[in-house]
């Protein structure tokens, strides 16, 4: 079901010193549904963001909690960092809003969790668009840092997130961000399907954003095609994490009734930890291995899958999208799946192979290209799209 931007880096590289988030205020918890706007700011606090623990980066941050909406429409609440570069510059900024790869289902895992204190994996992407003068608002998604299980996987709920926490941070006061911000959609792997359903919602569920394009990559566009791609495979874990997400957001699908007892032993365990320990306890496994039967079979389970397929639906604004030949987490045939569907829809795609490299490097030295992408489109540069 699902993939991780820095899944390989985490299971290759130990995660260190993960901090625990703090607990939503209690007010925050009950506030999703008594009348706010999508993207108002329920509380906020100051943060800080550092690449490394310790490492200086000329910016101001908070932590905020912000209303949302779930996969079917629900009000819900939702955590994240706004981070604004301090350099001195009094006119308008781009806004980035930023979604991560897969961490972790554990709210310890949650980027408002790590980024103050140097440990936050994708840290030094994100460092590449403050060093360019850009905000950058990180969502935490649903249910990772606020209480709930993380919805991992389930795409409208993180376009949602993604969008909101743009809201967010232009309402935000002390950003100086206005409703006049440019903004750029940015997202890899698990965020290549968040910043990819931002994109195709954000017409319909925040017209008023002034985005001005998407760089998404590495993107599990279709969920059912992704789970067979990496069943009994390296990253088989992924696929238990992501039922994990389903299950959270629909809990109809009761995924526990599937379950054998290595399974609910395995789903458990990773509720409460981070990529690097859930993708190698269930690495090299089958569905079959941990379940009394395939929930990927029954009509239910295939039609909340269904619900987050990307490719339906043309994005408002220009998109970057990419995609390593060599992924070997997301098939590079589901990128250009989507691709092509956009294209149909007569959606502005500029597609780009990376020719050498797998998952997780691919959006390390894609980053330069993205970066420079999106400093063509707040210049209002003209788009090269190739359909």
């Amino acid at each position: 079901m699902r993939l991780r931007s820095s899944t390989a880096l985490a299971v290759t590289a130990a995660l260190t010193a993960l901090a625990f988030s703090a607990p939503v205020p209690a007010a925050a918890e009950e506030s999703a549904a008594d009348g706010g706007r999508p993207g108002d700011v329920v509380s906020s606090a100051p943060s800080a963001f550092h690449p490394l623990p310790g490492q200086p980066t000329g910016t101001k941050a908070w932590k905020v909690h912000y209303r949302s909406t779930t996969a079917d429409g629900a009000p819900n609440v939702v955590s994240g960092t706004v981070i604004v570069p301090q350099d001195g510059r009094t006119g308008p900024r781009p806004l980035i809003t930023y979604a991560v790869g897969t961490v972790g289902l554990g709210d310890s895992c949650a980027p408002s969790a790590n980024l103050p204190n140097g440990t936050a994996m994708e840290a030094n992407l994100i460092q590449q668009y403050t060093q360019r003068g850009w905000a950058v608002a990180v969502t935490d998604y649903e249910g990772l840092g606020t209480p709930g299980v993380h919805t991992y996987t389930v795409g409208p709920s993180a376009g949602h997130a993604m969008l909101d926490a743009a809201r967010a941070a232009i309402r935000l006061p002390g950003t100086g961000l206005s409703a006049d911000t440019p903004v750029g959609i940015v997202g890899y792997s698990q965020g290549g399907q968040a910043s990819s359903w931002a994109a195709e919602l954000q017409g319909s569920y925040a017209p008023e954003l002034k985005v001005k394009g998407t760089a998404t990559g590495g993107v599990p566009a279709d969920l059912m095609k992704v789970a067979a791609f990496n069943n009994g495979s390296y990253g088989s874990g992924l696929i238990f994490m992501a039922a994990a997400g389903q299950d959270a957001a629909f809990p109809e699908l009761k995924l526990d009734s599937y379950l054998n007892p290595a399974g609910r032993a395995l789903v458990a365990g990773m509720k409460e930890n981070c990529v690097a320990v859930d993708a190698v306890a269930g690495s090299f496994k089958r569905i079959s291995d941990l379940t009394t039967r395939d929930p990927l079979a029954q009509p239910d389970w295939q039609a909340r899958l269904e619900q987050s397929r990307l490719g339906r639906t043309a994005p408002a604004a220009p998109v970057l999208q990419y995609h390593a030949l060599g992924d070997e987490l997301i098939p590079y045939a589901v990128g250009r799946q989507l691709r092509s569907e956009w294209c149909a829809r007569g959606a502005d795609v500029q597609f780009d192979t990376i020719v050498l490299g797998e998952h997780v490097s691919g959006v390390i030295t894609h980053s330069p290209a993205v970066g420079n992408w999106l400093a063509d489109r707040f210049a209002g540069r003209a788009t090269r799209p190739d359909c």
